[in-house]
Order: structure tokens, then sequence, then C-alpha cells
């Protein structure tokens, strides 16, 4: 993984000289497009690369970054949203029984993300690993879209600010940062990876649920009849 991130390092840099913040907005828009291209990465080497090897400010370095990084993101989860609202919703009611989606799931996943939807958008923009993934399911159950953007640019200018002025403040060590960061993916990939067992076990035991009901209590299946 970390010889991944360091061939990462040298694209981002080669990309940053070369578009400067624009890079920035390419980039944290295709990680808020379901790419995991790890924003830990990302922001703190423009913090660094773009404000503080130049001689900028502390001040810059928040703003600049926030906003960059936040525009970057917000147009990369409206590419995913917009999936989700326009292809998800009818790819998953033809094929979701393939993955293990019903449409009571899909019934569910709108009453939870009418209720806390918006909270969840807001939220996930500060977390590894979730932020990269929140908007396709928001588009799916189709929470409305102006508080969805409003949400998603401001959760994200906050966690990019952060990002970058941490890169300003380690400089050329801006690395440390990341590998400071890095062990708190574990507990979020372990939850992720726990929530998917989870489901996989429900739905098993419903569908092992329903077959029993249709056994009688003897527990043998009645053989079909003969045809006459």
């Amino acid at each position: 993984m970390e010889a991944l991130e360091h061939q990462l390092v040298l694209f981002l840099q080669n990309l940053f000289q070369w578009m400067g913040w624009g890079g920035v907005v390419i980039i944290m828009a295709l990680e808020s497009a379901n790419i995991p291209i790890p924003s830990e990465v990302t922001m703190p080497l423009a913090g660094w690369m773009l404000v503080q090897a130049r001689g900028g400010t502390l001040l810059q370095a928040a703003l600049e970054g926030g906003f960059y990084g936040g525009l970057g993101c917000t147009l990369g989860s409206l590419l995913s949203y917009g999936l989700g609202y326009y292809g998800g919703r009818p790819f998953l009611f033809r094929y979701g029984r393939y993955l293990l989606i019903s449409p009571r799931d899909l019934e569910a996943a709108d009453r939870w993300f009418a209720r806390w939807g918006l909270w969840a958008t807001f939220l996930s923009r500060l977390l590894p690993i979730v932020r990269t993934f929140i908007s396709f399911p928001a588009g799916v159950t189709r929470i409305p879209v102006f508080p969805f953007t409003t949400l998603s640019f401001v959760g994200s200018f906050i966690w990019c600010a952060g990002l970058a002025v941490g890169g300003y403040l380690f400089g050329q060590h801006w690395e440390e940062l990341r590998r400071i960061m890095r062990p708190f993916d574990i507990p979020i990939a372990l939850a992720l990876l726990g929530g998917f067992a989870y489901y996989l076990y429900r739905h098993i035991r419903h569908a092992r649920e329903g077959y029993e009901a249709l056994v009688p209590v003897t527990g043998e299946v009645d053989p079909p009849e003969k045809a006459s």
C-alpha cells in the first residue's frame, strides 16, 4: 500500500507543478466520484507544494486548500449523486437481487436517508473512506440536491482546509501527517466490513426463515402431486 502511495505522490507532484490548484480540483473530484484516491495524501501535499514552499501564509493554506479541495469534492459528489439519482435506482430494482438488495432494503434506505441523510452527508465528509462513497446512495435515495450540495461543500471545505494546514505546518515532511492518520483508516474499514457481514447474515437468515416457513412441521417437504 505504501509503495502505491509513493507512486501516487510522484504523480501528484508532477500534476501540481503543471496545473497548480486546478490539479487539486481534478484529483479531489475523482476522489469524491468513488475513486479511492486518499485525500490524506492530496491535500497535505498541496498545502506544502502550493502554499508553504511558495512562501504563502497559513491562512492562505486554509482558505485556498479548503476552497479548491471542497470545490473538487463537490463536483465529484454531484457526479456520483447524479449516477445514483438517474441510474442507480432502476439498476438496483432490476439487478439488486444479485447483490442481495431487495425493494424492502431500498425502502428502508429511503426512510433512513429521509431522516438522517443530510447529517450523514455532512459528517461523512469528515471521515476517511466513507466520504468517498456516500454520494451514490444519497442519489439513489434522492435526498434534496441543494442541501446535499451545500453540506457536501461545507464538510469538504473543513476536511480539506485541515489537511492543507497540516501539510503547511509539516512542510517538506508532510508525509508524516499521512503516517499519523493512517491507523485511523483501520477501525473505519473494520466497521464497514462488520456492517457488510451483518447485512449478509441478515439476508441469509431471512432467506432460511422463508424456506422453513414452506416446510411442514414434520420437517419433510410434501412430494409433488402426480400428474393424472
